[in-house]
């Protein structure tokens, strides 16, 4: 019998995170929408908060959908009977107030619970987590407004709460600082100004929890000149469409389990999953000094289960095909909860 998966999908937020919503998610329905063990159904979120469940997520089906408030998308849902929840929203109450809904519904869903969102979403506090799980961290304030940073320059300024590396700027200089903390406060309400750790290499390391072991996936690579910014990772085409400039070769690769950095980084991303409270998987950006430590920057618990996916790419190189990646992340989720 196959299983039934609702796909969520949209933001409530804004435009720009329903279309990367939209970006994730179409791999997801491309990659499961013909097997015959799944039957997916979408529910998506348009900014405002009304739901809808089209057909497909393309702009026509969304707006040819009916528009419904909340409370008649429990109503509908609660009436489906989900085995399952797919989250492909990546705004802020997407990873948290919309999983919690699924929650409160009692309808299981693949990725992390929404405190485990919630903390990882503030970088100071993630940082502070980990950092006392004995992982480095860069020294690091939270600034709000005005006021004197007592750190030496360089420093690297973004959002305290903001993703995408939208509002982060590399301050060389004095006179810089403040319009750089002004730029990340336009993202968040809260600006964190780190040290820079000299540049020598910039990568990911995803974790898999599979049949109760934790495994570490093959590092990902990034081009990086000093920090990536937000041109590094998304950019638009000439028709509006958002696409992923970080899946191009030349800015990012995996990189060979032989490297002497990949077993110094996996024991460091493993204190990261277990010290956060991860479940199923988790995403953990560390900076390379010149000496080859890592040095814990965020983490990204995002998993769309699409092949375009971090997580999706860095399982491919280890031999784990991306319906395998799916199917290990169910079974993880215990077999009251997918029967119920």
């Amino acid at each position: 019998m196959a299983l039934s998966v609702l796909v969520l999908v949209g933001s409530s937020v804004d435009d720009f995170h329903c279309d990367l919503s939209r970006v994730y998610a179409g791999g997801f329905l491309d990659a499961f929408g013909g097997d015959p063990a799944y039957e997916l159904e979408v529910a998506f979120v348009s900014p405002g908060g009304l739901w809808s469940f089209p057909g497909g997520i393309d702009s026509a089906s969304v707006a040819a959908a009916p528009q419904m408030s909340l409370a008649q998308a429990v109503e509908v849902m609660s009436a489906w009977h989900f085995d399952v929840m797919v989250p492909q929203m990546f705004c802020l109450p997407g990873m948290t107030t919309y999983r919690s809904l699924f929650d409160l519904m009692d309808v299981p869903y693949v990725g992390n619970t929404p405190g485990v969102m919630a903390m990882t979403a503030d970088k100071a506090l993630a940082r502070a987590v980990v950092a006392a799980a004995g992982v480095a961290v860069p020294a690091g304030v939270v600034v709000r407004g005005g006021g004197t940073v007592d750190l030496e320059l360089p420093v690297v300024v973004k959002p305290v709460d903001s993703d995408n590396s939208r509002g982060v700027t590399l301050v060389e200089d004095d006179e810089s600082l403040t319009p750089a903390i002004d730029d990340a406060l336009a993202y968040s309400s809260a600006a964190l100004v780190e040290s820079y750790i000299p540049l020598g290499r910039e990568v990911r390391c995803g974790i898999i929890a599979m049949d109760g072991e934790l495994v570490c996936l093959p590092l990902e690579e990034y081009a990086v000149d000093s920090v990536r910014t937000s041109a590094d990772k998304l950019n638009r085409t000439a028709d509006g469409d958002l696409y992923l400039v970080a899946k191009q070769q030349t800015k990012a690769w995996i990189v060979d389990t032989s490297d002497p950095i990949t077993e110094k980084v996996w024991a460091a991303a493993r204190s990261c999953y277990r010290s956060l409270g991860c479940r199923h998987y988790g995403l953990f950006d560390f900076r390379i000094d010149p000496d080859g430590e890592p040095w814990f920057l965020e983490a990204g618990l995002y998993c769309s289960y699409s092949p375009s996916s971090v997580l999706a790419v860095m399982a491919a190189a280890a031999d784990i095909t991306i319906d395998r990646l799916f199917a290990h992340s169910l079974r993880e989720l215990s077999v009251k909860e997918l029967a119920s």
